[in-house]
């Protein structure tokens, strides 16, 4: 990995925060390279050479429409739509913008956000899609529910295809190019797991328990070359229900450690601790307490890349709004800093209905050992008031699952020679040349389910 990122702990100049905020990237630029070029402290240096990134990252395609272009955007989606209503959603902290140049701008999925979570745009949504693929969704995670409740346990065998190819205007065709595609790791669930087909330039097949499994690609790029790989695995998933009589102190001691800058006990999170809990002891307790916050009070939000956010867990305590894995990550820190074992889980959610990228999260309560919990599919589960299946997401997990990464922030074992598109976790994967690594914006990514077999 490019970067350490526990130096995104480390404050930004004054200065350079200042040109941040006011989005003048390009002379917030030319100051860090300013200050890299004295004799600075090595923890500034590479926080500057972080936050250099971060401008281009955040720069490219994060916050593409101004005030005109959104507004032009809300009336061609939304019944009745007015103009004072966006600088309404801004006040009320339900769009995700920032000043590029002093002007505002907002961030790209903005009105895709504001149709999933809020009901009255929802309804007001033109298109109306809520479409049969949302609906098929939620049929699949009750009728899983069902048979997990009925039978104790679930088993399928999954069958995947997933490929990555870079956009026309950014092939460099000749040049050497480095890939990374994840693929499913072995878990206490996971088994079975097998590369059925791939493309012919494969270097390297990460071991089966890898924390963030990859096949690795190196070749000369050809025109049109769409990287891919092929694989299948079973996913073995029992039911729990923790009863908090059952509970007992917890007898595993790892996983409870920071880990900066994202999993960090800050002030504000201990405060934060302390009233969610109090004063409670009953572990199995306490870390309901803490699901319920986390899927009560954080609201769902697409979220611009991970790398821009200085501290995850943190951003999701202040700002109350988070994606699937803001709200895992502030859910794993919590736990830790009350003596609960927690980590990361993700990959891809898998579905007739839909596949996509997923994060998740495990916990250690004794006397049932690692468990499952899913924020914000049981966030989603509250806001709909299906109370059966928000219950269901504390300690379970569904069989739609492919799990290929176990920690954040964790070196490839090719490691890339750029910082890569996503530092934090691999669910999409990596492409670089020998000269720059892409950002997502740059790619296409597909993943595709081939066949879902029940056992």
């Amino acid at each position: 990995m490019k970067y350490d990122l526990k130096y995104l702990s480390v404050p930004l100049p004054e200065d350079v925060e200042k040109l941040k905020l006011y989005g003048d990237f390009n002379l917030a630029d030319k100051l860090i390279e300013n200050l890299l070029s004295k004799d600075i402290p090595k923890a500034l240096r590479k926080r500057l050479e972080i936050e250099k990134d971060i401008i281009k990252v955040v720069g490219v395609n994060e916050y593409p429409f101004d005030e005109k272009k959104a507004i032009e955007m809300m009336k061609s989606s939304i019944e009745n739509f007015e103009d004072d209503e966006l600088q309404e959603l801004r006040e009320k902290g339900a769009v995700d913008w920032i000043y590029i140049d002093g002007k505002v701008h907002y961030q790209r999925r903005f009105l895709q956000n504001l149709f999933k979570v809020n009901p009255e745009y929802k309804d007001r949504n033109l298109e109306r899609k809520e479409d049969s693929v949302q609906s098929l969704r939620k049929n699949e995670l009750d009728e899983n529910i069902e048979i997990m409740k009925e039978k104790g346990s679930r088993k399928v065998k999954i069958t995947l295809r997933s490929s990555i190819g870079v956009k026309e205007e950014f092939e460099k065709v000749g040049e050497n190019v480095r890939v990374h595609l994840p693929i499913p790791r072995a878990t206490r669930e996971i088994s079975s797991i097998k590369i059925l087909d791939h493309s012919e330039e494969v270097s390297n097949i990460d071991v089966e328990d890898s924390p963030q499994r990859t096949i690795f690609f190196e070749t000369k790029l050809q025109k049109d070359k769409e990287f891919f790989v092929e694989y299948s695995y079973i996913n073995d998933i029992k039911y729990v229900k923790l009863d908090p009589e059952k509970s007992k102190p917890s007898t595993n001691k790892e996983e409870l450690q920071e880990e900066y800058p994202h999993i960090a006990f800050t002030p504000y999170l201990k405060l934060l601790l302390e009233e969610i809990l109090e004063g409670e002891t009953n572990l199995i307790i306490c870390a309901r307490k803490i699901y319920d916050f986390v899927t009560t009070k954080v609201m769902y939000s697409f979220m611009r890349e991970y790398f821009t956010i200085d501290n995850i867990s943190e951003y999701a305590a202040v700002n109350q709004k988070g994606d699937c894995g803001v709200q895992a990550i502030l859910f794993i820190t919590l736990f830790r800093m009350c003596g609960i074992p927690a980590k990361w889980q993700s990959g891809l959610y898998v579905s007739k209905a839909y596949t996509g990228c997923h994060d998740w999260a495990e916990f250690y309560v004794d006397p049932y050992g690692w468990v499952f919990a899913d924020l914000s599919f049981g966030g989603s589960a509250w806001r709909e008031g299906n109370y059966e299946r928000w219950d269901y997401y504390f300690g379970n997990l569904d069989i739609f699952r492919m799990p290929a990464n176990s920690k954040i922030q964790f070196p490839f074992a090719n490691p890339k020679k750029h910082l890569r598109a996503d530092p934090i976790d691999n669910q999409r994967g990596e492409f670089e040349y020998d000269d720059e690594g892409l950002l997502y914006a740059h790619l296409n990514v597909k993943q595709e389910l081939v066949e879902m077999e029940e056992l």
